[in-house]
């Protein structure tokens, strides 16, 4: 079900944000991410959680794959993606349940996802079905996540939590729970992220 109140995160643009320290974090963040789906033979992405679609054109330049396709819970982020990258195809969907063929896609993305999500194992379940090659996922490192925001003077009455994360993990959390789903091959860590490249099992 399409949810328009969902909070989908960070209340500021950080992709586009102008702060030297945090662009050097998101510069870090998007270098990790297509250094690890730089891969010959991926064709076809779905990126699950898209947002506004900032990480649609830099994944397809990393991997010269020749189909995305980007979904989110909200309308009015699938609009927006949709309108910044007017080439790509979007689609309202949710995560748990996606209606697309088993191992359809080359590469499955689901970047600053799993955190907001109610099921984690559902989505990671998801991820597992729709792959047929490789499968990129990250999160927020805690405790440092919330260190850094609050650093920052950001969600002091939330003791530094982004709103919109119901889900928190470590480092080695995170890898113990995708683990349970996926085969993790390799594993970075961009201040301050947990990401992971796996391949689906059968």
């Amino acid at each position: 079900m399409e949810n328009e109140d969902f909070v989908a995160g960070n209340q500021t643009d950080k992709y586009g944000t102008r702060n030297p320290i945090a662009r050097a974090m998101m510069n870090g963040f998007m270098g990790a991410a297509t250094s690890l789906v730089s891969r010959e033979g991926i064709s076809t992405i779905l990126e699950v959680g898209c947002g506004e679609g900032e990480l649609a054109q830099p994944i397809l330049g990393a991997t010269a794959a020749d189909t995305y396709l980007g979904t989110d819970l909200s309308s009015r982020i699938i609009e927006e993606a949709s309108t910044r990258n007017p080439d790509l195809q979007f689609e309202v969907q949710n995560a748990e349940t996606l209606p697309y063929p088993d191992a359809s896609f080359d590469l499955v993305v689901a970047c600053e996802v799993l955190e907001h999500v109610e099921n984690p194992e559902a989505v990671l379940s998801e991820l597992n079905r729709l792959s047929a090659k490789w499968i990129l996922v990250s999160v927020p490192r805690e405790p440092l996540w919330r260190v850094l925001n609050m650093a920052r003077g950001a969600y002091w009455g939330d003791l530094g939590n982004t709103p919109g994360h119901i889900q928190h993990w470590g480092k080695r959390s995170f890898i113990e729970l995708v683990s349970r789903h996926l085969t993790v091959k390799e594993v970075r860590s961009p201040i301050p992220w947990t990401m992971l490249l796996c391949q689906p099992r059968s």
